[in-house]
């Protein structure tokens, strides 16, 4: 009877393993779809695809180096306001009639500057990442006002608009979500089959044994924050596009979102451990369920709740399943060490 018992814990432990948290994202994802056609019927039109896969494009963007940051045990809660300083600094630039590639490219030139001075104060005088980017958020947010004020910009070139709001050639894909997909793609080669990921995750998973095994620690974080720097910036030239506005609270509150979908794809706050295929289900998966309630004409306000409700469950819910593997582990050494008791006394 023991031995059966034993043997079915067995059989669980190997099932929990087998089943990993992608696993169960991608089958999140499949009851969203059949619920979304189930409760709409227009849910699965082409055109609905477009205006989803669109919609959390920017978010998409920002979650992919934040993703590699949060690994590391740090985190980035200025990439909106990066986003909103690249969109006003580029209405401001075609507004004094600048050539749009040079202000592109002035654009993604001032996120790596604020993405450097993220991590300058961070690795320099060993700030918490937390407190630092708490005062950018405020810090590049306010650089937007100044540059713009409340006036939006508007008049952008029509080839550029159509890159914001078209699909490619013969499918529902919009332009931007091509670029995301290239980018997920390198982000995912990065950190998964490079010696690269494999200092992420050491740096997150014992940032000391990762330093005395040679790990340039300083210079690691360091490009990882200006390299969300640059791709928050990219997002701001996206999302100027797409709307064909560039304003200064453009993305405001987008930092919540993006740290809700890299928290619900599997990376943990302690850092050092979460994948690129994670986020990416989990960013797919908050887009189709806000696509569904906007359909249903649901408030803003809820949709903020939704978002609120994902981030608590996403921080909670890894930590539950830690706990609960942990206790059954206990009980489990407790038995084995009372069976061994029991076979000395019977000796």
């Amino acid at each position: 009877m023991e031995s059966r018992m034993s043997e079915n814990q067995s059989n669980t432990r190997r099932l929990a393993r087998r089943v990993s948290w992608e696993t169960l994202l991608a089958f999140l994802v499949l009851i969203a779809i059949a619920g979304g056609t189930f409760l709409n019927k227009d849910f699965l039109t082409a055109e609905n695809w477009s205006n989803l896969l669109a919609n959390f494009v920017e978010i998409a963007l920002m979650a992919l180096p934040l993703s590699l940051i949060v690994i590391t045990s740090e985190i980035d809660l200025s990439v909106a306001s990066m986003l909103g300083l690249s969109s006003s600094l580029l209405g401001l630039l075609w507004e004094y009639k600048l050539a749009m590639p040079l202000g592109i490219v002035i654009c993604l030139l001032v996120g790596a500057l604020c993405g450097t001075l993220n991590g300058f104060l961070i690795v320099r005088f060993r700030l918490p990442s937390l407190a630092v980017t708490i005062g950018t958020l405020a810090l590049f947010r306010g650089f937007a006002y100044i540059l713009l004020g409340d006036k939006a910009v508007a008049d952008f070139p029509p080839e550029y608009a159509e890159f914001g709001i078209g699909n490619i050639l013969y499918t529902f894909l919009p332009w931007p979500f091509l670029l995301f997909i290239v980018l997920a793609l390198i982000f995912w080669v990065l950190l998964h089959h490079t010696t690269v990921g494999r200092s992420i995750y050491a740096i997150g998973g014992n940032q000391t044994a990762a330093r005395f095994s040679g790990i340039n620690i300083d210079r690691l974080k360091m490009l990882l924050f200006i390299a969300s720097g640059i791709i928050s910036a990219l997002a701001g030239i996206v999302f100027t596009f797409r709307f064909s506005s560039s304003r200064a609270d453009n993305g405001t509150g987008f930092e919540l979102s993006a740290i809700a979908a890299v928290f619900l794809g599997g990376v943990t706050v302690q850092g050092g451990k979460g994948t690129i295929t994670g986020v990416v289900l989990s960013l797919l998966l908050i887009g189709i369920i806000n696509n569904v309630l906007t359909l249903a004409d649901v408030a803003s306000e809820v949709l903020r709740i939704v978002t609120g409700s994902l981030l608590i469950i996403s921080i909670l819910l890894p930590n539950l399943i830690a706990s609960t593997h942990e206790r059954l582990r206990l009980i489990q050494r407790q038995r084995e060490i009372a069976k061994l008791g029991t076979a000395s006394v019977t000796k």
